[in-house]
C-alpha cells in the first residue's frame, strides 16, 4: 500500500507518496517520479494527480520502491510555481528519500524531466535519470516572459497568498535550466529518454539531442503514434519497467 509522507519544501509542507512493492524490494533502490508543468488551463493544479497510481503500478511490476511528489502550487500543496521553488522542493524530497533509499533514481515528465536532469547533474547520490517528453530548449518551450506568465497563471499552479513572480523574474527562473548541459554531466550514470513520435508540444528531435549529449550513456525509446501525454501510455510503462529491470 502507498504510504503518504510529508516533506518541508520551499513554500511549506509537500506531499510525497511512497509505493512499496508487494514482495521484498530491490535493496535500497527507489525511483522518484516528478510531474511536469502542463501549460494548459488548470493543468498545473492537476499535474501530479495520477502519479501515485502510476507509482503503485510500477512498484508492483518492478519490485522497486517508487515515490511520487507534488511540488509548490500543485494539488493541495501551498505556494506558487517558480523555477527556484521547484528546484528547492525537489532537493528537499531527494534529501528525505535518500536516507531510507540510498540508491535513488529520478524520473520526470515534460519540464519535470528537465528538472530531474538539472538536479542529477549536481547530485552524485542520484544513480540514473529517466525523462519523458522533455524539452531541451526550455526558453522555446516556455515562450516569451509575458506568454509564460499568462500560461502559468492559467495553469492554476498559483496560491493567492503567494503572488506569482513578475514575467521577467519568472522566465529567468526557468530559462536557467539547460537540459543539454545537465544531461552531459549525468554519465556514467544511466539515462533513459522516452518520447512520443507525434508529440505536438515538444518536437521528437529533442529526445535525439538529449541522447547525443549523454555521450553513449543514454537509451532512446520513441513511441510510435504517441503524443505528449505519455503518463498513461502502457508502452511507456513497459519501457520504464524494462529499464528498471536492467538496472537492478
Amino acid at each position: 500500500m502507498p504510504v503518504a509522507e510529508e516533506v518541508l519544501g520551499a513554500s511549506g509542507t509537500l506531499s510525497v507518496v511512497v509505493a512499496l512493492p508487494p514482495s521484498r524490494p530491490a535493496e535500497g533502490r527507489c525511483l522518484l517520479v516528478c510531474h511536469g508543468l502542463p501549460l494548459t488551463r488548470g493543468g498545473g493544479r492537476t499535474a501530479a494527480g495520477t502519479l501515485p497510481e502510476l507509482a503503485d503500478h510500477l512498484a508492483a511490476e518492478s519490485g522497486w520502491v517508487v515515490a511520487s511528489c507534488s511540488l509548490s502550487g500543485v494539488g493541495d500543496n501551498p505556494g506558487t510555481f517558480s523555477g527556484p521553488h521547484w528546484r528547492e522542493d525537489l532537493s528537499a524530497v531527494v534529501d528525505h528519500l535518500v536516507v531510507a533509499h540510498p540508491r535513488l533514481w529520478l524520473g520526470g515528465f515534460g519540464f519535470g524531466g528537465a528538472l530531474a536532469l538539472d538536479h542529477a547533474a549536481d547530485d552524485d547520490r542520484i544513480r540514473g535519470v529517466a525523462t519523458f517528453a522533455t524539452p531541451v530548449d526550455v526558453a522555446a518551450w516556455a515562450g516569451s516572459p509575458e506568454r509564460f506568465h499568462a500560461s502559468v497563471t492559467a495553469s492554476g499552479a498559483v496560491d493567492r497568498a503567494v503572488p506569482l513572480d513578475d514575467p521577467e523574474t519568472l522566465a529567468k527562473g526557468v530559462y536557467s535550466i539547460e537540459p543539454l548541459v545537465a544531461v552531459a554531466r549525468v554519465p556514467p550514470r544511466r539515462v533513459l529518454v522516452v518520447h512520443g513520435a507525434d508529440d505536438p508540444i515538444v518536437p521528437v528531435d529533442a529526445a535525439r539531442q538529449l541522447v547525443s549529449a549523454a555521450l553513449g550513456h543514454a537509451e532512446l525509446r520513441i513511441i510510435q503514434g504517441a503524443g505528449h501525454w505519455l503518463r498513461s501510455d502502457p508502452r511507456m510503462v513497459a519501457t520504464l519497467i524494462g529499464w528498471l529491470d536492467r538496472n537492478r
